[in-house]
């Protein structure tokens, strides 16, 4: 079983909940990128809009003008693969465009039409139900590894199989005991697609360790980066770069995967 890549968080915006819009500023937003490539992510997912639990829509161009500064700036200095994470296709044409290489978008595809004709680029799908502002409200599942499953595989029909990757969402229209299921059980979804675990300083993580949000979550987030890797993600979307990279580093390791 290979390493999983591991994609670095870079919220642009005012109210990220686990970062405290600490990355708002562009110098620091373009230097915690180059720390995060520095550290051994090789993804970089560039956000401007907060998807945290009933945050609220923010508008296409002012999302272009937070995120497309950074990912030039960002594209100027490395080759690093940089994904733009966003449910607008406005947004992902405009970074594509100074040099985003992915999309990631949270919304599962749902949100804006046109994101299904945007071609050639790698495209995160993600499973969510309504928006963050009501998603919290649309928990009730049969199973919640099989329902995910299935509405992944609708979300993703007719798109070409090769450049698509699925993430189950953790945290989103998920409760605490659902996120700790689908984590436990991300190998049932390998077969759909290359998949991607986010499950960075999630509430589920605060609420059993009870942490306050931010860094004090971090070690509960290892552990869950552990989940997903024995599951067989290819990708873990992180806040903690380095302490990721040398965490799987060891884990591999005891696990004699390829490097």
């Amino acid at each position: 079983m290979m390493r999983p890549a591991v994609m670095g968080i870079l919220n642009v915006t005012p109210d990220s909940f686990s970062d405290g819009g600490i990355h708002f500023d562009h110098t620091k937003a373009l230097h915690a990128a180059l720390q995060m490539i520095d550290d051994g992510a090789t993804i970089i997912d560039v956000g401007g809009e907060s998807t945290r639990p009933g945050a609220a829509v923010v508008s296409a161009e002012e999302e272009i003008e937070r995120v497309i500064p950074v990912i030039d700036d960002i594209r100027r200095r490395s080759d690093v693969t940089i994904s733009i994470d966003t449910r607008k296709a406005k947004v992902a044409r405009a970074a594509i465009a100074v040099g985003a290489n992915m999309i990631n978008d949270v919304s599962g595809l749902t949100f804006d039409p046109e994101m299904r004709k945007i071609p050639d680029v790698p495209l995160i799908v993600m499973h969510m139900r309504g928006e963050p502002a009501t998603m919290q409200q649309f928990t009730d599942y049969d199973d919640v590894v099989a329902d995910v499953a299935r509405e992944l595989r609708e979300r993703i029909e007719g798109l070409e199989h090769e450049r698509v990757m699925i993430d189950p969402g953790i945290g989103f229209a998920k409760t605490a005991e659902q996120n700790l299921e689908l984590l436990a059980r991300c190998h049932e979804l390998t077969s759909i697609a290359p998949l991607v675990i986010g499950a960075s300083r999630k509430s589920f993580i605060g609420k059993l360790t009870g942490h306050a949000v931010g860094a004090s979550r971090m070690p509960g987030s290892l552990a869950a980066v552990a989940a997903a890797k024995r599951g067989g993600a290819a990708i873990v979307r992180v806040h903690d770069v380095k302490e990721t990279v040398d965490f799987l580093k060891v884990l591999c390791a005891i696990d004699g995967d390829a490097r």
